[in-house]
């Protein structure tokens, strides 16, 4: 027994949050009755799925790293036949789609899977996975530049910030970036940018998570290995919370008072000599 849900991102319908929509919207049966609620228990071996109509056929899971070059989209449809991501690997026969999109002025990393549970996980900000990406600016951003990336900015759907900021190199009157965002808003980066009027004029992202392009030629793919999988799952992990030990001193009245030699707590009161006790002792010498 499955979620639903989740047997439906498995069969490359789409995302978690797209299979959810359907399932919202009545697009989906089990064994010919329309089902509304995402955590339905399904069984697969016995139970028939269909969305749509059609039904729903399980594939093996894959999972391909792919170079996007510029002036390619992250779409399986579009309406005017422009070049896709999902053109240059022809050779996966199963239904796969791109895991965080780039915008076609965009290039470099995308992972193909059909793995929807793993891709919800690998964009949703909730999970903290880094995306990392190479930057060239137009112009010279200054030191408070970089800060304010930091600190954020508003945009038009909300506050955003990069999580790490690094200035590379200067090439001629632009600069190369290496900035870190834990979360993927459209075109979060030249929106950024263009707020502190530096112009995006090339972006690159090189890397998700423990994923990384590395020298990977553009327009080229390659399946990835078991272990490389695994890293991914355990990057999407939650991580436990560390516990915080707070170090209690007792309050200042009941604190003993602290022998100045040793530092140890006194267990005799402290006597204070008055001037008539200093003058009998003056006596008794002479």
């Amino acid at each position: 027994m499955e979620r639903l849900n989740k047997l439906l991102a498995h069969a490359g319908v789409g995302s978690r949050r797209y299979c959810d929509e359907l399932i919202f919207h009545g697009r989906v049966s089990v064994d010919g009755q329309k089902v509304r609620e995402p955590g339905t228990r399904v069984d697969i071996e016995t139970q028939q799925v269909t969305v749509d109509g059609q039904p729903i056929r399980v594939e093996p899971l894959v999972y391909w790293l792919l170079n996007k070059p510029r002036g390619y989209l992250c779409t399986n449809h579009d309406p005017q036949n422009r070049p896709r991501a999902i053109d240059l690997i022809p050779h996966v026969n199963q239904r796969v789609y791109t895991v965080g999109r780039l915008d076609e002025d965009s290039e470099g990393l995308l992972l193909m899977t059909n793995d929807g549970d793993l891709a919800h996980k690998l964009m949703h900000p909730r999970f903290g996975i880094h995306k990392t990406y190479l930057v060239q600016v137009a112009g010279k951003p200054t030191k408070k530049d970089l800060e304010q990336l930091l600190e954020g900015v508003w945009l038009s759907d909300g506050h955003v910030k990069a999580r790490r900021v690094k200035r590379l190199k200067s090439q001629g009157d632009s600069t190369w970036l290496e900035i870190v965002l834990c979360e993927g808003k459209n075109r979060e980066i030249r929106r950024m940018l263009a707020k502190l009027e530096h112009k995006v004029m090339r972006l690159k992202r090189i890397a998700i998570g423990p994923l990384r392009l590395d020298r990977l030629g553009k327009g080229k793919s390659r399946r990835l290995p078991p272990d490389e999988v695994e890293r991914l799952r355990l990057a999407c992990q939650p991580r436990p919370r560390r516990e915080v030990k707070v170090k209690t001193t007792p309050a200042a009245s009941e604190a003993p008072p602290r022998s100045r030699r040793r530092g140890r707590p006194s267990t005799e009161p402290t006597v204070v000599p008055t001037s008539r006790s200093r003058s009998v002792r003056s006596q008794r010498r002479s």
